[in-house]
This record gives C-alpha cells, structure tokens and sequence, in this order.
C-alpha cells in the first residue's frame, strides 16, 4: 500500500523508520565492512615482518597486494546484480565466510607465488560485497538520507585501519606454535569474517517489505518513498542493468575512482613503512602510529557526508576533499622535513581521503533506475579497484628499482588530481547532479 504525498505526519513518521533502519541495519553492516577493509589491508602491517622473512622485494610485494584487486573483478558486476535482483542476505554470507578462510589461508604462504595466489583468491572471494552493501542500502535508506548511511558505512575503513594498527602492531611481537607474528596477524584477522558470515544469515533481512522488526505505518511510507523515488528516475525509459553498463557517465566515474584508488591503496600499504623510515621506529611502534591518519581519516568522512546532505551536494563534496588529498600528499615529499611534520601532513592526508567517498557512492544512484545502478555501481567498482593493483605494482617496481621514494609519492599525488577531474567531468554530465551542484554555488 502506498501513502499519500509527504506531509508532517508523514515526515515524523518517515523520521522515526530512519532512526529505527539506523539503528537496526548501519552498526552491522558497520562491522562487517571494518572486518573486510582489515582482512584486505592487514598486509601492510604483516610487511613490515613479512617481507624480511620471506625474502620478498618491494617488487614481489606490491605485485602480490595488487593481486587481490584483480581478484575482485570476476564477480563485482554479477554481485551488485545478484543482491538487487535476488538476496544480499545469502550472497553476503557466502563472502564473508569465503574471505575469511582465504585470509587464513594467506597467513601459511611461504613463497612468492603462493602469496600471489592466496592474495588473488582473497580478492574473488570478496568480490561483490562493497557494491552489494551499496545497493543493499539504497533499498533502506531514500536519497536525502543516503550520504549520512553511506557516511557511517564508509567510516569503516578508517577505523578498521585505526583498529588493526595497533592490533596487528601487537600480534608482529608474537611467535606462538611456532609460527611467527605476522603469520597470526592474517589467522586471527581471518576467523571474525567467518563468524560473521554465519551471523549475517540470520540477522539480515532483504528488503523492507520483510522487516517484521518495521512497523507497518513506517514500511508503508518507506516502500512509498522509495517507489516514488524508482518512478522519477525510470519515467520515460527502462533502465535495464545494460543501460547502465552503457552509461557513458559510468565510465567516467568508474576511471576516476580506479585513479584515485591508485592513491588510496599505495598511501595504505607503505604507510607503515613511510612512518618506520622516517622515525626509525620498530615495526610494532611504526604500526601503531600508522593509526593517527585512520583517526582524522574518520573526522573527515563524518563531517563531509553530514555536509553532503545538509546542502543536497555530492560533487564538489566529492572532488574537492580528492584535490586536497593529492596536494597534502604531495607536500610529503619536500626533502629535509622533521618526523613530526611528516606525520602531520600524512593525517591530513588521511583525512582528505576518505571523505569524499559518500558522495561519491551516491552519484550513481540519483539518476539510474535499479537494475542499471546496481549494474553502474559493480561497473564503477570493479574498474575503480584496477588502481588496487596498479598502484602497488608501480611502487612496488619503481622502490625495486631504486627510485627516491618522492617518485612514488607524486605519482600517487598526481593519481588523486586525475581522479578529481574525471569524477567532476561524469558528474557534471548528470542533469540532476550538476543542477545540485549549481544551486549549492
């Protein structure tokens, strides 16, 4: 049954199913989101030990962390797909429990090609999950509320880095059974995402029509919202999960994001090793420390998205916060800085670069219908996690080859620079976009 058009009833009523949605769905999802970010970027902890043990170059390492990116490719389209045409609660499942066991699995490695091929594995298995909880949300929360959900989703990923900083900075000490630490940073990583594969099965539910814990004024005007909502976006043409693979606004983002992933992913895994060369740290102290970036990572997600939807903006939300990222990074390079200096414009660095994902992640949602956002996301997605693997592999070859780090540093500048302009240049091409953007200025 659809309700009338808003009015205040309507909107306390719509106030109090977000609050309940909220709370029943965002601190799971949450949860799930720091154990996949943690199991995905756990390797740059374990390299500091790692490497040494196993004899790896920079070369062999950054190839084997790029690895998984590619990993991820087979299914990201069919998943996003898959949750908004079938069942995220069991395709979730299946990928919790698949990486956890694959992240076990990468703590036995003992040479480079079974680092490769656990780390490809890992990268398939957790194929799918971010562009599904993407779509899973869009199915919960209506547009005006949606950068704040994704807001808090996206937290995750500074705070699973901020939490696995120190955690895996303390399990490098260890040797127990003979295994050395960095072997249990993966195996006790590994073990929550099975749990929880289990867990999801039974707390999740996929739509809000089979939400008992709902009550029905609320699920009426949610479905309503969300109705009108498919009906403005799809009046005029059916938006099939092909119309929006040929969505050339798609490929714009999905390029933007794969450089501006370039930058992210080459920023996390040499973190730790930036901060243990520039204060002559040991492994466990230089990990710990690799947190305060995470910590201003997740001040600057939180007051970005709530920005985001205080002004009903997502561009200039989101290629802005890239700019700046590009630019602080960038200044890490200068020669003759203090450690303290350094550090600084790395936490700022970090909390420039995860702000500006919810506003990115609701640009494909406000102008394709179901299926083809479902499709444009796992498309966005799948080419965004192209700059996973190179931009490990270009550090990684250009460390091997003795370049200066401060090479590698403007490379990744740079990547976050064209990953700006390409965003703005696909948003600005969206009508509904650019008219918000053009408000706002």
């Amino acid at each position: 049954m659809l309700l009338p058009a808003t009015n205040a009833l309507s909107r306390d009523v719509g106030s109090r199913a977000i609050q309940r949605i909220s709370v029943r769905i965002l601190p799971f999802v949450f949860l799930l989101y720091i154990v996949s970010y943690l199991d995905r970027a756990n390797v740059a902890f374990a390299k500091l030990t790692m490497s040494r043990d196993l004899g790896f170059s920079e070369a062999v390492f950054g190839l084997g962390a790029g690895l998984f990116f590619l990993g991820y490719l087979a299914l990201e389209i069919p998943g996003a797909i898959i949750v908004e045409r079938w069942s995220a609660r069991w395709w979730i499942s299946r990928i919790l429990i698949t990486w956890g066991l694959c992240t076990i699995l990468v703590g036995f490695v003992r040479t480079s090609t079974e680092f490769y091929i656990a780390r490809s594995l890992l990268g398939a298995a957790e194929a799918g999950f971010f562009p599904g909880i993407i779509v899973y949300l869009a199915h919960w929360f209506p547009q005006e509320y949606r950068a704040r959900a994704l807001g808090k989703f996206v937290l995750a990923i500074p705070l699973s880095l901020l939490l696995g900083a120190p955690i895996s900075g303390l399990l490098l000490g260890v040797n127990w059974l003979g295994l050395a630490g960095w072997r249990w940073v993966f195996i006790i990583e590994g073990l929550p995402a099975v749990l929880l594969g289990f867990a999801t099965f039974v707390y999740l539910v996929d739509r809000p029509s089979q939400a008992k814990w709902l009550p029905a004024e609320e699920r009426d005007w949610l479905e309503n919202e969300l109705a009108r909502e498919r009906n403005a976006k799809t009046a005029g043409a059916r938006h099939t999960a092909w119309r929006g693979l040929r969505d050339g606004r798609a490929y714009l983002l999905a390029f933007g994001l794969c450089f501006a992933n370039i930058g992210v992913v080459g920023f996390i895994l040499w973190l730790p090793t930036t901060i243990q060369q520039a204060s002559g740290l040991p492994a466990g102290p230089s990990a710990a420390l690799s947190a305060l970036p995470f910590l201003c990572g997740m001040i600057g997600v939180w007051i970005c998205s709530r920005s985001s939807d205080r002004k009903s903006e997502r561009l200039l939300h989101t290629t802005l916060p890239m700019l700046a990222c590009g630019v602080l990074f960038g200044m890490t390079a200068l020669p003759g800085q203090p450690f303290p200096v350094k550090l600084l414009l790395l936490s700022l660095s970090g909390g420039a670069m995860f702000a500006w994902a919810p506003s990115f992640w609701v640009l494909p949602t406000l102008t394709l219908g179901e299926s083809a956002a479902a499709a444009a996301i796992g498309l966005i997605n799948s080419v965004g996690n192209l700059g996973g693997f190179v931009g490990p592999f270009v550090v990684g070859r250009l460390l091997t080859d003795n370049r200066p780090f401060a090479e590698a540093v403007c490379f990744l500048s740079a990547c976050f620079a064209v990953g700006a302009v390409l965003t703005f240049w696909g948003g600005r091409r969206s009508p509904a976009v650019a008219a918000m953007t053009l408000e706002l200025e």
